[in-house]
């Protein structure tokens, strides 16, 4: 197939969706990690062509969703000073931190941009000299590679006045995180493809092995998911735990080895928060000791700024796949996109977003 409505052709769809039903004899719980691939399900209701014994449970997948309150308040705080230009993609501008969030802090006056690539802000850099410029690196391994890059050409520029506010996470981490889980039901993934195009699938192989899961890199169109499910399934009916590639069209074993030895030159692993889980070792990334001084987080001497979660937002335990988005209490009600609670009801790949535009309570109560 070459084109996208291919990947939705409503035929080849419910073909699909019936080898699911044809392959599946037992009850089993699939993890789909990525929130693009949650707001996917929710969309074309493909949950709702599955048999009743087969349960998808939403996953980590979600970088805006993770990233804890503190680096949020963090960000306010750079975004208050007024030598500082605070560039960011735009969905990370809805996102709370423990008072306001970055549209607040712009319409209080504070320098806040939407930048289209971390490129972007490094040409603000250039062209400012008297500014200090900080874009807030958010991400998974898809977004790393093109931050790398653009501290390299920062320090080949030598401009002294660009740094990122890294809040880089990793998701074979988070994967080891959920399986850790004395309340884990998952028993195969659904591995973000748009990941994997840049990592490969080597890390996830050591994962399937230990814990006895099918590890499936999938893409993120109807028929891309109800394939990445059945070969799960067969996996799953036939005893076998491996890794596979259902994104062929994007993902190869090795992944990107340029982007990879960009991620490697500037970042390193090193244990970081996420938003309402905790502490995962070695699950996120920060600028290695030779780039230090492109770390906002350092230069402008942030450390001390901590912050509390909100007692009433359950986004741990929607992002851990324990609970669904509306079986939280605050769902719908004290918690809405225009009044967020937290950052999975407003980020555009947030499973508590994707439940309040197409499973509203009413129809939630069937799920």
């Amino acid at each position: 197939m070459k084109y996208l409505s291919e990947y939705r052709d409503a035929d080849q769809v419910r073909r699909a969706a019936e080898a699911i039903r044809a392959a599946a004899t037992r009850p089993w719980c699939i993890m789909e990690v990525c929130g693009g691939q949650t707001h996917s399900i929710l969309r074309f209701a493909l949950d709702r062509m599955l048999p009743e014994s087969l349960t998808l449970i939403h996953g980590p997948g979600c970088p805006v969703c993770v990233t804890p309150v503190e680096v949020l308040d963090r960000a306010m705080a750079l975004a208050a000073r007024p030598e500082v230009v605070f560039c960011s993609f735009g969905d990370m501008l809805r996102v709370p931190g423990s008072h306001c969030d970055l549209f607040a802090m712009k319409s209080a006056g504070g320098d806040v941009r939407v930048v289209y690539s971390p490129m972007d802000a490094v040409e603000l850099a250039r062209r400012n000299t008297d500014r200090h410029v900080v874009f807030f690196a958010v991400g998974f391994e898809t977004t790393a590679p093109t931050n790398a890059l653009a501290v390299l050409h920062a320090a080949r520029l030598g401009l002294k006045n660009f740094s990122l506010l890294t809040a880089h996470v990793l998701v074979p981490p988070a994967i080891r995180a959920v399986l850790a889980s004395p309340r884990c039901r998952v028993q195969a993934f659904l591995a973000a493809g748009h990941v994997c195009t840049i990592t490969g699938t080597s890390e996830y192989a050591p994962i399937a092995a230990e814990h006895r899961v099918p590890i499936v890199a999938t893409g993120f169109e109807p028929l891309d998911i109800l394939q990445g499910i059945l070969m799960c399934v067969r996996q799953l009916e036939s005893g076998r735990s491996e890794v596979e590639i259902q994104y062929t069209r994007s993902v190869r074993p090795e992944g990107n080895p340029a982007a990879l030895r960009a991620m490697a030159e500037v970042f390193e692993p090193v244990s970081r928060p996420w938003r309402g889980i905790g502490v995962i070792p070695d699950s996120g990334l920060a600028l290695r000791p030779a780039f230090a001084e492109f770390d906002a987080e350092r230069r402008f001497d942030l450390s001390g700024i901590t912050a509390n979660e909100s007692p009433e937002c359950r986004a741990g335990e929607v992002l851990q796949g324990l609970i669904r988005p509306h079986q939280c209490p605050a769902f719908a009600q004290r918690c809405t996109p225009q009044h967020p609670l937290g950052a999975p009801m407003v980020s555009a790949e947030g499973a508590c977003a994707a439940y309040y535009r197409y499973r509203r309570p009413s129809q939630a109560s069937t799920d």
